[in-house]
């Protein structure tokens, strides 16, 4: 039913009633959660992720009674487990982007003086939320009564209690403070919260391989109702980072399970040669009837971009840069649509942006020209023609699925700074065009972006993106390339509110799930990789613990393949407090952490049992595995903080047993042999040796 604001339409939509046949509805009772705390498409609403609802309807249940609810999505899947006076009722509904009423009708047997409803988050993928809530009766009735609604705090399992006492352990105050110590300290503080992080992802692993499918091994796209395994969700967002967790905490399922996995899909998915579709593991076959080149490519896409090119861009040449490039390289050669600079693959502008960026660090990876003059001519579409974000498109989206040309030009302008000059000379006016624009309409006062923009008019939606850094990368490219101080100080603009404007909204205003505050915090590290703002550092400490909060004892966060965007965030937080540095064998009672003076790196190292291993450091990944000319950045990359040169020698003090050794960043990479024993802190500096 559409929801009819004035009289006279309402007028008209009964009269259409009586001449249809079918009956008009009376409102018996309403609310709209007007006091709510968060807006969405012009419309407060109550998020069923942070509180379950209990609401009494002063009315005695009827047949032909209806429930109304104002339903929200953002072009997904939403879900809620409803009490109807102790008949429970699972709803389920979306594929939209706003509100839709969605009707309810009473079951039958429903008795009682008045409705009892209780409203609670699904048990697996993502929570509704509600603008408002209506009873409708065939009867007639006077002014409806109101619906008294009571906030339930979301019960939700406190997942790894019994960790607690490792990651929240203080250990005592030394004696007296010296600078040094304080540093230590700091490291130490960082080594529990890296420790936690790490497990976290590790559990996470656990948790969706339980759900695998028996016969082929792949995980579906989420909990609820969608098995199957999908390019753009299950193998972009939710596969990937188990391989990079695995890759950091568990070297032999890599090797096994997730390596199979990778096997399995590509032989089981490519229905346009590499190019991979929808797997049903209930038809053991293909989930569409007829191929949809247009969806096969926005999978294919999705899955080089999200989740094959951070995986390519920590390890370096493997399988799975090989399915990335052959995933791109068939996707050009079906490319349909032509343009006057040579046919592109698609109109989708969440598919174009993804393929600008991996086209350019493709560029770099291969060294083969082809993938900058595939990315040129989107850039020629964006840019030269009469596609240009904002002066040509009437509404902007900002947020996950619409901001990725924003970064993805700027991918491109690099690469044709360092190898078309002439062709970046072309782009430098357009570019800049549609990043002033941008700072000029599409941020609020503290510098974050709203959701949505009318290019034109000018008017946003009150919603902000948890995606405003991944929009900052690109300007701050720009300013790289450039030196333009407008991008910069736009970047810095941002970080410097968080704490103050934003805690407690990781997410910002779009989204209370894990997957906002992931795509947030994840945006904000990246940032604070070239930008140091005090303050934004600790915002990022304070928001991960909320994300956290989400995730179920048995390791999965929230049931659907945004569960992987928390893993890949919460490893990129352990590697802050690591800079870089990680153990193998990796263990849940290993603590490592590490805080950067200058040139010299102080590591904590604890473990609650006797360990034996290596310490491994980072290398400047950026240039040796993708060969980028410059570190930039970009969306779902893993920020470098501190890298050994592999011909350089290093001193190190402390270890073992307090000595001091000479090594050489091959040797450092390769990993430095260490013991632990149990509850004795272990202490590194290194430095640079003296040449």
């Amino acid at each position: 039913m559409i929801f009819l604001e004035t009289a006279m339409h309402k007028i008209l939509f009964v009269l259409f009633l009586v001449l249809s046949g079918a009956r008009a509805e009376s409102v018996l009772a309403e609310i709209k959660f007007g006091d709510g705390r968060q807006t969405y498409a012009g419309e407060r609403y109550l998020f069923l992720g942070d509180s379950a609802l209990r609401l009494t309807i002063p009315v005695a249940p009827q047949p032909g009674h209806v429930l109304n609810l104002r339903w929200g999505a953002k072009n997904d899947q939403r879900g809620a487990a409803m009490k109807l006076n102790g008949k429970t009722l699972p709803l389920q509904s979306g594929g939209y982007d706003g509100y839709r009423w969605l009707r309810v009708p009473v079951p039958a047997g429903v008795a009682g003086g008045k409705y009892e409803i209780e409203l609670a988050p699904p048990p697996g993928g993502k929570a509704a939320f509600l603008s408002a809530v209506q009873l409708l009766a065939p009867e007639a009735a006077a002014a409806p009564v109101a619906i008294t609604v009571q906030p339930i705090k979301a019960e939700r399992p406190v997942a790894f209690a019994e960790m607690r006492a490792v990651w929240d352990r203080v250990p005592p105050a030394p004696a007296s403070s010296t600078p040094q110590e304080t540093l230590f300290r700091r490291a130490e503080q960082h080594a529990r919260q890296a420790a936690e992080a790490f497990y976290r992802s590790r559990k996470y692993i656990d948790g969706w391989l339980a759900h695998a499918d028996p016969k082929t091994g792949l995980i579906p796209r989420n909990l609820r109702e969608s098995h199957y395994w999908n390019g753009r969700d299950a193998a972009a967002d939710n596969y990937p980072f188990m391989v990079l967790t695995a890759a950091l905490t568990d070297r032999a399922l890599l090797a096994g399970r997730l390596t199979e996995m990778l096997q399995t899909e590509s032989k089981l998915t490519c229905r346009v040669d590499r190019l991979p579709d929808d797997f049903d593991f209930v038809k053991q076959g293909w989930r569409r009837e007829q191929v949809n080149l247009d969806a096969i490519i926005f999978d294919g896409t999705e899955y080089v971009k999200d989740g094959l090119l951070p995986i390519t861009e920590w390890l370096g040449p493997s399988p799975w840069s090989q399915r990335a490039t052959g995933i791109i390289d068939d996707i050009w050669k079906h490319a349909p649509i032509a343009t006057p600079s040579g046919n592109i693959p698609t109109l989708n502008f969440e598919v174009n942006g993804d393929l600008l960026q991996a086209c350019a660090r493709l560029f770099w990876f291969t060294g083969d020209r082809k993938y900058l003059d595939w990315a040129i001519r989107l850039g020629d579409y964006y840019l030269l023609g009469d596609h240009h974000p904002t002066r040509d498109m009437k509404e902007l989206q900002l947020g996950d699925h619409s901001c990725e040309v924003i970064n993805g030009l700027s991918e491109l302008y690099l690469a044709c700074h360092f190898a078309a000059p002439a062709k970046k000379k072309a782009y430098e006016k357009p570019l800049h065009e549609l990043y002033d624009r941008l700072l000029q309409i599409a941020r609020n006062e503290h510098g974050l972006f709203y959701l949505r923009v009318n290019t034109r008019t000018e008017e946003h939606t009150p919603a902000l993106t948890d995606n405003w850094g991944y929009n900052l990368d690109g300007l701050y490219t720009a300013f790289l390339l450039d030196g333009t101080p407008a991008y910069r100080d736009a970047v810095r603009q941002a970080l410097s509110n968080l704490k103050a404007h934003y805690t407690g909204q990781g997410g910002m205003c779009q989204s209370s799930s894990a997957d906002g505050y992931a795509d947030s915090i994840e945006g904000a590290i990246t940032l604070l990789n070239r930008e140091p703002v005090a303050s934004a550092f600790e915002w990022v400490d304070a928001e991960i613990k909320t994300m956290w909060g989400k995730q179920q004892p048995d390791g999965v966060i929230e049931g659907w393949h945004g569960d992987g965007n928390s893993a890949r965030t919460s490893l990129m937080y352990a590697l802050w407090k690591t800079q870089g540095c990680h153990v193998e064998p990796w263990r849940a009672d290993v603590r490592l952490g590490a805080v950067r003076e200058g040139d010299r790196l102080l590591l904590s190292l604890a473990a609650d049992q006797p360990w034996s291993g290596r310490l491994i450091f980072d290398r400047p990944r950026h240039k040796e595995h993708l060969h980028l000319p410059l570190d930039y950045p970009r969306i779902n990359q893993f920020p470098e903080w501190f890298t050994v040169a592999a011909g350089s020698r290093y001193l190190i003090s402390g270890a073992p047993a307090g000595r001091e050794q000479q090594a050489t960043g091959q040797e450092m990479r390769d990993g430095l042999a260490l013991a632990l024993q149990p509850g004795v802190e272990t202490r590194l500096i290194v430095s640079p040796a003296a040449r």
